[in-house]
């Protein structure tokens, strides 16, 4: 399948982005989250090719065969949305749909929130757009979670790149395997005393929908770069909420779609499926939610055809 597509570089921001794509007509940027690449898009972009659009997935910053600058700083939300912005004028663009997953649908989210003149739609798979609190992140879930909080554990640079890129294999299926919909336990993410995987249930054999060559993919490309470049998102979460205090309150004001399992790590949190409920007061042109049963946290790689249904019917709204 993925001999089909297309690959080149192209600049955008500062850096040289991987982009593969499929297809022509209107633009459709597949964002992708962490830890991923462009390959986690590989069920959607034939389909969307199919269907008369232009659909593009890059490799993110700190990815794949995209730059991975050394400097946290250089992984801030200003940066990540600065990306999509270039890479729309970098295809030749005027506009374009956004699709974002997990970290992507933030940059999604944001990027809307950013930049609506050029945001024709958002779709966004498992995160849902979140308000600005009122305090910083990593402060509330130290006092709220404790310090084994994962997002805590990937802040000191080093720490979690050590775990990580020891057996990246082991990686890859732990982390797949454990926040599928597949498992018997919903992760709560919390680093254990063998680490961040050592919380996470391995499948033995893999679930359905994650192949060994889709492993082979995953270990080949961490194996090159490591796992720093995606981390430093994380590192950058307090950072992003100072940022962004000018939008506090703001709405996302393209059409919108949200997909989320109901077996999500992130639709498990306490109250959030609540707060998925009313999305619409921060998101007031959502056209639709779609909540899918027995789904984990990789939602396109785990139901394709659903996602690829409910993606195609939001872009014929368009």
């Amino acid at each position: 399948m993925a001999s089909a597509f297309t690959h080149r570089t192209v600049e955008t921001n500062g850096i040289a982005m991987h982009v593969v794509e499929a297809g022509d007509g209107p633009l459709v940027v597949l964002l992708h989250g962490f830890p991923e690449g462009w390959y986690s898009w590989r069920h959607q972009l034939p389909a969307l090719a199919a269907a008369g659009y232009h659909a593009i997935a890059p490799d993110q910053r700190g990815y794949g065969q995209t730059d991975r600058p050394a400097e946290v700083h250089r992984y801030s939300m200003f940066h990540l949305v600065g990306d999509v912005v270039g890479l729309i004028k970098a295809m030749g663009e005027e506009s374009a749909i956004v699709v974002g997953h997990d970290w992507g649908a933030s940059v999604a989210w944001n990027t809307a929130l950013f930049r609506p003149d050029l945001v024709r739609g958002i779709a966004a798979l498992s995160v849902p757009l979140r308000p600005r609190i009122a305090r910083p992140p990593l402060d509330v879930y130290r006092e709220a979670l404790g310090q084994n909080f994962y997002q805590l554990y990937f802040q000191e640079p080093g720490v979690a790149e050590r775990e990580l890129e020891k057996d990246v294999r082991y990686t890859m299926t732990a982390i797949l395997c454990g926040e599928s919909g597949e498992v018997s336990r919903v992760p709560d993410l919390m680093v254990t005393d063998t680490g961040f995987l050592g919380g996470l249930e391995v499948i033995d054999p893999l679930p359905s929908w994650l192949s060994e060559s889709d492993l082979d993919h995953w270990t080949v490309e961490f194996n090159r770069t490591g796992f720093a470049g995606g981390l430093n998102w994380y590192r950058n979460v307090n950072s992003n909420w100072e940022l962004l205090a000018p939008w506090s309150g703001a709405s996302v004001v393209p059409p919108a779609l949200y997909v989320v399992g109901d077996r999500d790590d992130v639709y498990q949190v306490p109250g959030i499926a609540e707060f998925v409920q009313g999305l619409k007061k921060s998101v007031p042109n959502l056209t639709r939610m779609v909540v899918l049963e027995g789904c984990g946290h990789w939602t396109q790689q785990e139901r394709p055809a659903e996602v690829n249904a409910a993606l195609l019917e939001f872009l014929g709204r368009l």
